[in-house]
């Protein structure tokens, strides 16, 4: 049984809920598996999080949200030639756009610390955050999901070996915050749902 199954599938036990009231809510961090506090951070954030079993779900939960912001037949900036079908099926322009509602794209890496995202010029090329749509949707699998941002820059060396990407960049604010926060200085809050496929 995947972890994300035991996570969403299964009712608390009266026992663990009990814990919870005492913790009011409250997670240690050496409780929480790195996936766990990946989902975590990540929704604390404003992310929107979709778990996939297999890529049939994936396709569907890409649909749904077509659905839900009513994006059908609006053009999206995509630079990942592995996702062209799926924009193909639900008819969705992406070639030389000029007004894009979304980024679709696939991504390096996401990191539980602080429940990010981590990106390279192999994903948004050189295009900084607050160039990018206010809406994205990432389709990224179970196996990216890394401790550490330095684990995640392990992984593009290892990964690429010479050809390294450039514009290494994490997004990691996915609403707008209620009030100021010196933390979030210079950062473009996204719209961003995570389509997460199990691959483990």
């Amino acid at each position: 049984m995947s972890l994300f199954r035991k996570i969403f599938g299964s009712s608390i036990s009266s026992s663990d809920e009990e814990k919870e009231q005492e913790n009011n809510g409250s997670f240690e961090k050496a409780d929480l598996s790195t996936d766990e506090q990946f989902i975590f951070n990540f929704k604390k954030n404003g992310g929107k999080f979709l778990y996939c079993e297999n890529f049939e779900e994936v396709k569907e939960q890409l649909e749904n949200i077509l659905e839900e912001n009513d994006w059908y037949e609006k053009e999206v900036l995509c630079f990942d030639p592995s996702l062209f079908s799926l924009l193909k099926e639900n008819k969705l322009p992406y070639e030389q756009v000029t007004r894009p509602t979304f980024l679709f794209s696939t991504c390096e890496n996401l990191i539980a610390e602080e429940g990010s995202i981590l990106f390279s010029s192999k994903q948004i090329k050189q295009h900084k955050p607050n160039e990018l749509p206010a809406n994205i949707i990432v389709l990224a699998t179970t196996s990216q999901i890394l401790e550490v941002k330095s684990d995640g820059l392990s992984a593009i060396k290892k990964k690429y070996e010479r050809d390294y990407p450039t514009n290494i960049t994490a997004i990691k604010y996915f609403e707008k915050v209620q009030e100021e926060d010196f933390t979030q200085y210079g950062s473009s809050p996204k719209n961003l749902y995570l389509l997460l496929l199990e691959n483990l």
